[in-house]
């Protein structure tokens, strides 16, 4: 499997006019300007000479994170693609990564994307529900983002789609909704975000006036478990779960933050398939074997999958082993059988 590398250039808010009550990107991205051509040459420069690239093995975008990319200045937008396009026509990259608005894409916008090279358009969708869309401030139809997924994947350009979850007037039905209009778009890859209270938000304001009440961390980690499940069962890919860790976000206001956020959800399939495995079986003393790189997903944060099944089921110390198995699969040995488990259990 070939390697992704993203070479990420933060564009904060820039070419985005609407305030949606969760918005604050200076504090999401962590920089409080964009980043200028100098500044995105340097950090390029600096990202290629970290990355060992060995031929047909890693795949490398220059990626426009941040904000709203086609909504920026069209000259503006020019400098940026300029500067990347001459690095995918010197070898050293292969292709451009954005992220916009699904109403900031018509058919001469990806066509002059395309010119350029860019090869992935990430576009935040965030519900595909209008109340949710209505109460978050988007100011874009579900028609709008229907008529981009259709331009970009007809044009031959990578289709990822950013939902989530927890939003003013959400619930799990209407995630679920959400994921199955998504699935129907047919992405090729899709990032779940758990809605948090930033400052500086609108959204600040309806919590600290009791009008929004945030996902706690547990039930934010089991509805996104439920959702990865059905984009697995997909095959589309989930390429992040959660907000990535920054310095800014560690001074958010309320909700479900978390650095290790993806473990935690990996941690609950396992926990999940453990429980469908237990309730099915007679219990005796068993053993679990598992790939290496998974052991602290299935064990759970400070042990917690273990203990919670070992007072469940007035076990004793449930011992866990590393195997050289399939990631998506795990071992229990019980009275001399080995029961193959697969880690996310269709229930």
């Amino acid at each position: 499997m070939r390697k992704h590398y993203n070479i990420p250039i933060f564009v904060p808010h820039a070419g985005c006019p609407h305030d949606c009550v969760f918005c604050n990107q200076k504090k999401i991205t962590g920089y409080d300007h964009a980043q200028d051509i100098k500044e995105a040459e340097s950090i390029i420069e600096d990202h290629l000479k970290s990355i060992s690239r060995i031929v047909d093995e890693t795949t490398i975008e220059i990626a426009f994170f941040g904000g709203s990319f086609t909504g920026i200045p069209e000259t503006v937008q020019k400098e940026y693609l300029e500067l990347a396009n001459r690095y995918i026509i010197s070898g050293l990259i292969d292709g451009i990564r954005l992220s916009t608005r699904p109403d900031y894409i018509d058919v001469r916008i990806v066509e002059n994307l395309k010119s350029y090279g860019v090869t992935t358009i990430e576009l935040g969708v965030q519900s595909l529900v209008s109340d949710v869309l209505e109460l978050s401030n988007r100011g874009h139809s579900l028609q709008s983002v229907e008529m981009a997924c259709r331009l970009i994947r007809n044009h031959g350009i990578k289709l990822g789609l950013q939902m989530m979850i927890g939003l003013p007037g959400d619930t799990y039905e209407k995630t679920l909704e959400t994921t199955h209009k998504i699935i129907e778009l047919k992405p090729d890859m899709v990032r779940i975000y758990p809605t948090i209270v930033i400052e500086g938000t609108e959204l600040e304001v309806m919590y600290r006036s009791g009008n929004y009440v945030p996902l706690d961390l547990m039930t934010a980690v089991k509805w996104t478990s439920q959702l990865y499940k059905l984009y697995i069962q997909t095959n589309i890919p989930v390429i992040r779960m959660g907000l990535q860790a920054t310095e800014a976000l560690e001074s958010y206001i309320a909700g479900p933050y978390h650095p290790s956020f993806r473990q935690y959800v990996e941690s609950y399939l396992y926990l999940e398939s453990l429980h469908h495995f237990l309730k099915n079986h007679k219990i005796e003393m068993f053993e679990i074997y598992v790939h290496p790189k998974e052991i602290s997903y299935l064990v759970g944060q400070k042990r917690m999958n273990l203990n919670e099944l070992e007072q469940q089921y007035n076990l004793g110390k449930v011992k866990v082993y590393p195997k050289e198995l399939d990631r998506d699969y795990f071992e229990i040995k019980m009275n001399d059988k080995v029961f193959k488990v697969p880690k996310i259990s269709i229930i």
